[in-house]
């Protein structure tokens, strides 16, 4: 026996005998993990489009980690109660969750004092996927396209009625971001609690800034028109819809997303495993199918990019709120 191995078997022993335990390695706590079911904490409705989308995402985890992973519903207060739940939970990898734009972006620019901190509650994974924003038309509106609408608004201000979920809700901004870009004004109609696509349907109201998904079967079905998308480039579902970019908006760039964290303080090794986890779920050629018919990407990445992703989509919905003058005092129950 070496003088090296005889020292290290001395010291072991020696530290067996006073009780000493030695550390593990971030690889033997990666490889350890998972050992029991996973709680996703998703701050909306059961039921849901979001919600779907989460419960797709713990079935693809469970199939490459070996253990459940189950949905939480905690919905309301704009997603507030579900985020501070998460938020205030056990950091050792057993609770995890689904933040979305509205959450993480934009509601720490509405409340002076939302119960949790979006910045340092949180320990980005990966990014799940972005679902495009449209402007949703029904089929008697006479403009063809958003370069046609702003001609409209430009020459009859508050000609067309544009549904909204509330103020301070993601198509409220969105469509406050867009009047402000195009500089046109638009009446805008709040529906609060109500879905506003059965009047948009009936052709009661005209238009609508939404993530597609909400949109994309009666679109596809000829039920509702969309006269712009965000994007790059158009939407392979959706290819001939122009980009807001090619209808001269290059900036106004909404977009909803949905991504995978973890509360803040959780291991390294925890989160760097689940983020492999995620790279293989972006993998699969079924579920990138079914975003992609319904006007998203399932885009994944790393914990690093996803931090810096989410700080400059809230940066810049804090420009928007900013520039719109839209400050909500308290947050609701």
């Amino acid at each position: 026996m070496t003088f090296f191995r005889r020292l290290f078997c001395h010291s072991a022993a020696l530290a067996a005998a006073v009780g000493i335990a030695w550390p593990m390695g971030d690889a033997a706590a990666q490889i350890a993990y998972p050992t029991k079911p996973v709680r996703i904490v998703a701050p909306f409705p059961a039921g849901s489009g979001p919600d779907a989308n989460a419960r797709e995402l713990a079935s693809e985890l469970t199939k490459i980690l070996g253990q459940p992973f189950y949905v939480e519903n905690r919905p309301g207060a704009s997603n507030i109660i579900g985020t501070e739940v998460a938020a205030k939970a056990p950091n050792d990898g057993y609770t995890l969750y689904i933040g979305t734009t509205s959450s993480l972006s934009v509601v720490p620019h509405l409340y002076a004092k939302p119960p949790f901190n979006a910045e340092r509650d949180f320990a980005p994974i990966s990014l799940m996927g972005v679902l495009n924003t449209g402007l949703i038309a029904t089929p008697g509106t006479p403009a063809r396209d958003a370069r046609e609408l702003i001609a409209q608004l430009k020459a009859r201000p508050d000609s067309v009625t544009v549904a909204t979920q509330g103020i301070g809700s993601y198509s409220h901004l969105s469509a406050v971001w867009f009047n402000r870009a195009a500089g046109v004004q638009s009446s805008l109609v709040p529906y609060n609690s109500n879905s506003p696509y059965a009047d948009l349907l009936a052709g009661q109201i005209q238009l609508m800034f939404d993530g597609l998904p909400a949109a994309a079967t009666n679109v596809q079905a000829g039920k509702l028109r969309l006269l712009g998308i965000t994007g790059k480039e158009r939407h392979p579902s959706f290819p001939n819809v122009p980009t807001f970019a090619e209808q001269g908006l290059p900036d106004y760039t909404p977009i909803a997303w949905q991504g995978l964290l973890a509360p803040a303080g959780s291991s390294p090794a925890i989160l760097e495993k689940l983020s492999g986890a995620m790279g293989k779920v972006c993998q699969s050629q079924e579920l990138a199918k079914r975003w992609r018919d319904y006007g998203g990407e399932l885009r994944c990445n790393t914990p690093a990019e996803f931090t810096a992703f989410i700080n400059a989509d809230r940066a810049m919905w804090g420009k928007v709120i900013r520039a719109a003058g839209i400050k909500l005092d308290q947050a609701p129950n």
